[in-house]
């Protein structure tokens, strides 16, 4: 008698298990010959004890093949597959009297012609004697291939088992494809694990929230935490120009930004304030100011990376917008420079709020992040007279190095060649220091005076031609 398979959730391959009492009809297909299964004295395959033959029928049209095993029925009803069919309702009456029930299976053949059909299934069937889980799972590939069997066999400690190991083992992007086919016909609590490796829970409303959290880790990591920043930041920058939302990057990266920024600025907000200027002889609070301005050095720092890998990917609309907005900060600043207590603290400090702001300056200048016309207002308003301040009290540049604070001048004066004339007019007044070391050393200051003087001397009419 033949009883129906359940459809299967899976497909058989490779198990290093045997197989066996065969009876082959006819063989086409080019799969590995089947070998005899191996015989447990008293228990698997073991034709003396055993009083259920269970029949394996390979479902092929193209090719016949089957498999009988000597099983034991008392091992069988750990699956609740089988226990069904030998229980009362289902047991019919022995027609040959020796006491042995016969049970027919029909399998799928597997999709892998060089796989054995009934390997998965003698292994299962196997387990279901010795229940020697531990030996028997041993590879995630050996998992997936018992797991989809043990699911239609409904030999749930199999099941759970195969997913105990799974969800503690390592896999490859193959072996991770096998464990998601198999994960919807998993019950929820069974899933469970398996599901948090591979499909982390989102946050309500943002599909990228946990993606996006592990990169603000990585980037507060790479900044402030590693003791090896210089390797572990060109790591996150990679990661950064590999992440493939753009959005994603943006939206860290700007994260990221602004509570640096309002880092300094607190920091040196403190430096910088009137407690301090009157602390007098009091050692321990200029210790703490001067731990201030050092923090304030090295977050200074953190945001110079922080604009280079915007710039680089082109996400620093909102770091420059950030930076045109930075009235207090800027005139701190000139408070801090404007005493020599700096110089022996953080001697490097103007170099690097130069290259800061140079950078942003160069991508508005270029294109590279179009800012409106009341951010490149605003931004060479706020940050020019700092420019003023660092060029006088920096250290010179080695001979050959093209100062950054000439570098910002002219990319300044690049700026405000795209602002109205009224605009420009205000802010060129503003840099004629860019003039005070050389005449001859500042073509880029006489090139903008030209500039301005062409178009405010040129004819009404010459505007509204054509």
């Amino acid at each position: 008698m033949s009883f129906r398979k359940r459809q299967r959730v899976g497909s058989s391959s490779r198990l290093s298990s045997s197989d066996g009492n065969l009876k082959e009809e006819s063989s086409p297909s080019p799969a590995p010959p089947l070998l005899h299964p191996a015989s447990v004295p008293g228990g698997f395959n073991d034709p003396t004890t055993a009083d259920v033959l269970l029949c394996l029928q390979l479902d092929d049209p193209d090719s016949v093949q089957s498999l009988d095993l000597h099983l034991h029925s008392a091992a069988l009803s750990r699956s609740r597959y089988f226990a069904a069919l030998l229980s009362d309702r289902w047991h019919l009456p022995d027609p040959d009297g020796d006491g042995i029930q016969q049970l027919f299976l029909k399998i799928f053949p597997a999709g892998d012609l060089r796989c054995r059909p009934f390997d998965a299934y003698v292994a299962v069937l196997r387990l279901l004697h010795t229940l020697d889980f531990a030996g028997a799972i041993r590879s995630v590939a050996g998992a997936l291939e018992m797991l989809p069997v043990a699911l239609e066999l409904l030999f749930d400690d199999c099941v759970q088992a195969c997913v105990r190991f799974l969800e503690a083992v390592p896999w490859t992007e193959e072996e991770e494809e096998g464990v998601l086919s198999v994960i919807p016909f998993l019950r929820e609590e069974e899933s469970r694990d398996l599901l948090a490796r591979v499909s982390p829970k989102a946050a309500a409303g943002d599909g990228n929230s946990t993606s996006e959290e592990m990169l603000c880790g990585l980037i507060n990591s790479a900044i402030h935490g590693h003791p090896n920043v210089a390797t572990v930041k060109a790591f996150v920058a990679k990661l950064l120009r590999d992440y493939s939302s753009r959005d994603s990057v943006r939206r860290v990266l700007d994260k990221a930004f602004v509570w640096s920024l309002e880092t300094v600025k607190e920091l040196l907000g403190k430096y910088a304030s009137p407690d301090f200027r009157m602390a007098g002889d009091n050692d321990e609070r200029e210790a703490i100011q001067r731990l201030n301005l050092h923090a304030t050095m090295v977050n200074v720092k953190h945001l110079h990376w922080l604009v280079e890998r915007m710039i680089e990917l082109r996400v620093a609309d909102t770091a420059v917008k950030e930076w045109s907005e930075q009235a207090a900060l800027a005139a701190d600043l000139q408070k801090t420079f404007r005493d020599d207590a700096w110089k022996n603290i953080a001697p490097g400090l103007p170099t690097l709020v130069a290259r800061c702001t140079c950078r942003l300056a160069n991508s508005v200048a270029s294109g590279s992040t179009l800012a409106p016309r009341q951010v490149r207002m605003r931004f060479v308003k706020d940050w020019l007279p700092v420019l003023n301040v660092c060029r006088d009290v920096a250290s010179p540049m080695p001979t050959g190095h093209k100062p950054v604070f000439q570098e910002l001048e002219e990319t300044f004066l690049r700026i405000i060649s795209t602002l109205p004339m009224s605009d420009a007019q205000e802010l060129l007044q503003q840099c004629l220091s860019f003039s005070t070391r050389n005449v001859d050393d500042c073509p880029h200051l006489t090139s903008a005076f030209q500039t301005w003087f062409r178009r405010a001397n040129r004819p009404l009419h010459n505007h509204i031609a054509s």
